[in-house]
């Protein structure tokens, strides 16, 4: 039995989805409604102008002396006129449908993007998350539009098939009655195929995760030298291709039963046309109705039949969809944690007191282990603090904290004596610059990879140039081919690849670029020679005043405070 709560979830995703359609592009959206309507009152006007040619001509045959032909004529011309009108309508519905499905398209992958860049990084260390943005990702550059579609199409037949009905009713509600009734098995039969394959691809969405990794594995330029090195594709090969051939048995086994099944109900429909055939036909050879009668009604039914089709293949899109769509929205429908308050309060202009950790504790979602343990911690203005300590001591972590992108499990973070908490998250992290120890590198030019780090002040050259010299990347630009217009990377044309220690010059030189008070370095010398780390560290000396720096590294350097975790 169907829960109302259901139907009232049900009723919900497709409201949404009709929502999004429209906002995607308003006037293309009542364009194709007015299409609709179009498109189902041309098939009815063109069989009443078909009956009227019909009964025209076989007046005219059976009364040799009429010779006025005009009528014919002008019925011609109107059947032409409105073959022609359907065809138009055809052209601009297609149109309007591959113009609205790029910009639904582009849409969706707007709301994906700011959903996904809003949540916090918490989701990524879940599965469940990955799956539910598996199955949203999968699914959301063609569902709503799909769903519109079965809905066009599904008013287009159903008022369609109303008019066909007005049309037969006039002849025999038996008709109706075997039109309706024969297509009744294909709509249950339709409807249980949608669940089923839903269930089948939920219930395999790790499977076809685990796939596209493997797939990854062997195609992404990160893997490929420990491939080839360690001689792994054919281990990978075999593992891709072991779940995919047991999903394809899978699917093989669903879509034979469903096809079986599918060919019964058509039994059901070729048995309703014999039957009008012959009711048709009796009535024709009684004279109880005309030629063009009997082929307005043949046709009628005909058509009748192929509208109920649609019907009924549009109802179980629409379930389909609706099944399908649910995934779309619960992700949509995430909320992160980590959240700006109603009321937040300014950030400090000036730091005099810098930032205090007051009985810190920490563990990872999911995880009972502690990564920090009230820890308390003091980081002053105008010094280099440097913090070191053993691998998965918690250093790192204790940076995220900082910038929120984790909450602390216990205790609570203070910078000039104000819980961070209070403050807006974009204003927080504006006030932060930041380079983590798994850097990213972008393949986009060097200047874009530098002024990314102030994205409000992105066209300050002076200040990338000085960014450049204090992380030491100028002298990696300057023999670039194109310098600072030279784009990184080999993900595009005329790329050019860096090395780890190159990449790490430039993605400091991004943190530099920031004006923000707080810098907080995480191993950021990790990758470069030496020659290239000291002249670095001298750099961040003339860089301390009025700003707070955080250094984490295992190289020890005297001259800065140094602060152990344990």
């Amino acid at each position: 039995m169907i829960k109302k709560s259901q139907i009232k979830s049900d009723a919900n995703n497709l409201k949404q989805a009709i929502r999004i359609v429209y906002k995607s592009d308003k006037r293309l959206f009542y364009v194709r409604i007015g299409l609709i309507i179009l498109q189902s009152v041309l098939p009815l006007a063109f069989l009443y102008m078909v009956k009227l040619l019909v009964d025209k001509i076989t007046s005219n045959i059976n009364n040799p002396e009429s010779t006025d032909l005009s009528p014919i004529i002008i019925y011609a011309v109107l059947f032409c006129a409105i073959f022609l009108l359907t065809r138009a309508a055809s052209v601009f519905n297609q149109l309007s449908d591959r113009i609205l499905s790029q910009k639904l398209t582009n849409y969706i992958s707007n709301l994906l993007h700011h959903k996904s860049t809003e949540l916090d990084l918490s989701f990524y260390d879940n599965p469940v998350y990955h799956d539910t943005f598996h199955r949203a990702q999968q699914e959301a550059n063609y569902r709503p539009i799909q769903l519109i579609n079965s809905l066009a199409s599904f008013l287009r037949n159903l008022l369609s098939l109303i008019g066909v009905i007005a049309l037969l009713v006039s002849f025999s509600w038996v008709v109706i009655l075997i039109m309706i009734l024969a297509g009744l098995p294909s709509l249950w039969v339709k409807l249980v195929k949608a669940k089923i394959f839903y269930n089948w691809r939920k219930k395999n969405t790790e499977a076809n995760r685990k796939a596209a990794y493997m797939s990854k594995l062997m195609t992404a330029r990160d893997f490929a030298k420990e491939i080839r090195m360690f001689r792994l594709k054919e281990y990978f090969q075999k593992q891709f291709f072991t779940i995919r051939q047991k999903l394809l048995k899978e699917n093989i086994n669903i879509s034979t039963r469903q096809a079986k099944l599918d060919f019964l109900t058509s039994i059901f429909e070729a048995a309703a046309l014999m039957i009008i055939i012959y009711l048709i036909s009796k009535e024709a050879f009684a004279g109880a109705i005309t030629i063009g009668s009997f082929v307005m009604y043949f046709e009628a039914f005909r058509r009748g039949q192929r509208f109920m089709q649609g019907v009924v293949t549009n109802l179980s899109g629409i379930y389909d969809t609706k099944l399908f769509l649910s995934n779309l929205f619960e992700f949509l429908n995430l909320q992160p944690q980590i959240k700006s308050p109603e009321n937040p309060v300014p950030f400090p202009k000036n730091l005099s007191t810098g930032i205090r950790f007051d009985e810190v504790s920490f563990k990872y979602p999911g995880s009972e282990k502690k990564i920090l343990d009230k820890l308390n911690l003091h980081l002053k203005p105008e010094e280099i603090s440097k913090i070191h300590g053993e691998n998965g001591s918690g250093k790192t972590t204790l940076i995220k904290l900082i910038c929120r992108l984790y909450e602390c499990t216990e205790g609570a973070i203070y910078i000039e004596n104000i819980n961070i908490k209070k403050f807006d998250l974009y204003e927080l992290r504006k006030n932060i610059s930041v380079i983590f120890q798994d850097f990213a590198t972008f393949d986009l030019s060097a200047r874009d990879n530098i002024t990314l780090g102030s994205i409000e002040d992105k066209n300050n050259k002076a200040k990338m140039l000085r960014s450049a010299e204090y992380s030491q990347a100028r002298p990696v630009i300057e023999n670039l081919p194109q310098q600072y217009e030279t784009m990184l990377g080999k993900f595009f044309a005329k790329g050019e690849e860096l090395s780890m220690g190159q990449w790490q010059r430039i993605a400091l030189a991004r943190t530099l670029y920031s004006d923000a008070p707080i810098i907080l370095l995480d191993e950021p010398t990790s990758w470069m020679d030496e020659k290239a780390a000291n002249h670095f560290l001298e750099n961040l000396q003339k860089l301390k005043r009025d700003k707070l720096i955080l250094l984490v590294s295992h190289s020890i350097k005297k001259e800065f405070e140094h602060i152990k975790i344990d």
